[in-house]
C-alpha cells in the first residue's frame, strides 16, 4: 500500500464528519470519496469536504481506492465490510466489528484468506491517555497487574439521541455500543482474556423516546440493558466490567487498574486524553501522571491512518481485526454466560498491539 492511502468512506452519518476532519489533518491518508445508502447524505458530505460522491457499489469497486472506511450502523458492518473485502479492498470499520461473533469471524477469515488488512474502532487507545497508561504499566509504575474494574454507567440514548431505536435492538445494547471501548482499553493494557462469566438483563421492556424528532415514540427493548462481566485474563489478572443504560448518575471511576504496588486511575476510554493518576503504597494521595504522547483531543481517524502506515512499513497495525474479533467474542460470551449460568472459555486470542513511539507528533509516527 502506497502513501498517502486513498480512503473511500461508506456511511455519511454524524460520526463521518469527525473522521473526515481528523484524516484531513494527517499526511498519510486522504478521504477521496464517500457513499451512503441515503444518497442525499453522501451528497452533503461530498459538497462540504470536496469529495467524490459515489454509489455504494461504485465505491466498493473503485480501482483507485485502497481502504474502505465503514461507518454504517452496526447491523450493516458485516455486509458492507464483506462486500469490500470481496472486492479486494482493505477495510477499517466502526465498532463493533460485526453484530455477532460469527459474522466477525467470517470477516476476519476473509481478510486473512485474501491477504487484506482489517481494522476496527475504537482507536481511542492510541490517544495520549491510554498510550501513556500502557507506558507507565510496562515500566512497572504499579508493579505486576492484579485486577481491573471498568464502569460505564449511563442513562439511555432515548434521552438525547435523534434516532435511539437501534441501540435497543440486536447489535446494540450497552456492552456492544459502549463496552467495546472499555474492553479494548483493557485488552490493550493487559492482553487477551481466557474465559468470562456474567449476568445481564433488560430492566424495562419498553423505552419512551424523550428527544426530538421522535419524542413520544415507544421502543421495544430486545437486548439486555444492564450487563456485568467477569474476565479472566491470560496474564492472571481478573477484570470486572459493568455497562448499562439504566442509571441516572454514578460516582464510580471509568477504569481502575490494580497492580502489586499501586493503582492507576484511567481516563474515559471513549476519549483520547487524560487525566491519568497513580497512587502507590508510598503515596498519601493520588498523583497526576504527565501524558507522554500526542493526540489528546478527539482524534478519531488515527486508527485507519495507522493501518495505512503499518501496511506501507510491513508491520501489523494496532487497531486490528484480531483484537476486534477477540473483544467481540468477549462481549458475546458475557451474554451467553448469563443465559447459561456458566463460565465460557474463549476460542480466540490476540497479541497486545504495539505501543506507539513515545513523543508528541502530528501523525501516527514521528516526522
Amino acid at each position: 500500500m502506497q502513501l498517502p492511502a486513498r480512503i473511500g468512506l461508506v456511511g455519511c452519518g454524524i460520526i463521518s464528519t469527525r473522521y473526515i476532519e481528523v484524516i484531513g489533518e494527517l499526511h498519510d491518508i486522504d478521504v477521496v470519496a464517500c457513499a451512503d445508502m441515503i444518497p442525499a447524505a453522501a451528497e452533503r458530505q461530498a459538497e462540504k469536504y470536496g469529495l467524490t460522491d459515489l454509489s455504494v457499489d461504485d465505491i466498493l469497486n473503485a480501482p483507485d481506492i485502497d481502504i474502505i472506511l465503514n461507518l454504517t450502523p452496526p447491523t450493516a458492518h458485516y455486509p458492507v465490510s464483506k462486500a469490500a473485502l470481496e472486492s479486494g479492498k482493505s477495510v477499517y470499520s466502526e465498532k463493533p466489528l460485526a453484530a455477532t461473533f460469527a459474522e466477525g469471524k467470517a470477516l476476519h477469515d476473509l481478510a486473512s484468506q485474501n491477504n487484506l488488512r482489517l481494522g476496527c474502532a475504537p482507536d481511542t487507545f492510541l490517544g495520549a491517555g491510554y498510550q501513556s497508561a500502557r507506558l507507565y504499566l510496562d515500566e512497572g509504575t504499579v508493579g505486576a497487574p492484579v485486577a481491573a474494574n471498568a464502569f460505564m454507567m449511563s442513562r439511555g440514548h432515548e434521552y438525547w439521541h435523534a434516532n435511539p431505536v437501534f441501540f435497543y435492538k440486536p447489535g446494540g445494547g450497552p456492552m456492544l455500543d459502549m463496552g467495546v471501548y472499555y474492553l479494548t482499553a483493557l485488552v490493550h493494557l493487559l492482553g487477551p482474556v481466557g474465559r468470562v462469566t456474567g449476568s445481564a438483563r433488560a430492566t424495562w421492556s419498553e423505552r419512551t423516546i424523550l428527544s426530538q424528532p421522535r419524542k413520544g415514540e415507544i421502543i421495544e427493548v430486545e437486548v439486555p440493558t444492564y450487563v456485568t462481566g467477569i474476565l479472566d485474563f491470560e496474564c492472571g489478572a481478573i477484570g470486572t466490567v459493568i455497562t448499562t443504560f439504566d442509571t441516572k448518575a454514578s460516582g464510580l471511576p471509568r477504569i481502575e487498574l490494580y497492580g502489586s504496588t499501586g493503582t492507576l486511575n484511567l481516563p474515559d476510554p471513549n476519549t483520547f486524553g487524560g487525566p491519568l493518576q497513580v497512587r502507590t503504597y508510598e503515596d498519601d494521595s493520588w498523583q497526576d501522571l504527565p501524558l507522554r504522547f500526542g493526540h489528546d483531543g478527539n482524534s478519531r481517524g488515527i486508527g485507519p491512518a495507522d493501518m495505512a502506515v503499518s501496511a506501507f512499513e510491513g508491520e501489523p497495525h494496532r487497531a486490528n481485526g484480531e483484537m476486534a474479533l477477540h473483544v467481540l467474542e468477549i462481549m458475546e460470551a458475557i451474554h451467553v454466560a448469563s443465559e447459561t449460568g456458566q463460565h465460557v472459555d474463549l476460542t480466540t486470542s490476540c497479541e497486545r498491539p504495539r505501543p506507539l513511539p513515545e513523543g508528541v507528533y502530528s501523525g501516527v509516527r514521528p516526522a
